[in-house]
């Protein structure tokens, strides 16, 4: 049976409030976590692989030193930037788990997430591309549902950066080594680990900025207030 697409400037529900609560604890953990890593970083900005690395040892990366107004605090605090990074890993841990079972439950996953086959062809991925380049984010005939590229996106980011930065950190922990020594062998040493979490909060870091973007680009206000209320807007054919 076809489905009538939503008129344009009708309201249609769009997120349920686990997504929305999630959404809005994730955004204030992501920001809090980039910014004392950060500040943890320049501690010692060097990453190595395997088991150990020191000032003298070969470092694939050397970063550089991150400017105080990016980091948490915006003094040198080594201290303190370690209580804010390892409280709010806390938080979006246990957020991520909390997120998850209710998007079970509720079938956010499948509904709105589960990718078809068909739109992991490369053509149906390629017209999605061309249409954001053009500045199209929607499908008229489905104005509500997200395309591939999003999903794409959005399951990378739930269900592999995340976790894979969340365990990762874990690893860097000693106590956590003692507890569950796998941990070091999965991630093949400390110092890898470190790596793959330098590296997942880069990604992460770059798709919130892209992130941003592409809501400014689609309409900031629909697209926020859809986040905060629930309700969004169906943009007419003339609006991105």
């Amino acid at each position: 049976m076809d489905i009538i697409p939503p008129p344009a400037g009708a309201i249609v529900p769009r997120h349920r409030f686990s997504t929305m609560l999630w959404h809005w604890v994730n955004a204030v953990a992501i920001f809090i976590l980039l910014g004392s890593g950060l500040g943890i970083s320049n501690a010692h900005p060097r990453l190595y692989w395997g088991m150990f690395g020191a000032n003298f040892d070969h470092a694939w990366a050397n970063l550089p030193d991150m400017p105080a107004w990016i980091t948490i605090p915006t003094t040198y605090d080594l201290a303190m930037s370690r209580r804010w990074h390892l409280f709010f890993a806390l938080v979006l841990a246990f957020g991520l788990l909390a997120f998850m079972v209710a998007s079970l439950l509720n079938r956010h996953f499948q509904r709105d997430l589960r990718i078809a086959t068909r739109e992991v062809a490369p053509p149906h991925i390629w017209a999605d591309a061309k249409a954001h380049l053009a500045f199209r984010f929607r499908d008229p005939n489905r104005p509500g549902t997200y395309n591939i590229l999003q999903k794409i996106a959005y399951a990378m980011v739930i269900f592999v950066l995340l976790p894979m930065m969340i365990f990762s950190g874990l690893t860097l922990g000693p106590g956590m080594d003692a507890a569950w020594p796998w941990l070091l062998d999965v991630f093949g040493g400390r110092q890898s680990a470190r790596s793959i979490h330098f590296i997942c909060a880069m990604l992460i870091g770059g798709f919130v900025v892209l992130h941003l973007v592409l809501v400014i680009l689609a309409g900031a206000v629909n697209e926020v207030r859809s986040m905060i209320t629930g309700k969004w807007r169906v943009p007419g054919e003339d609006e991105a």
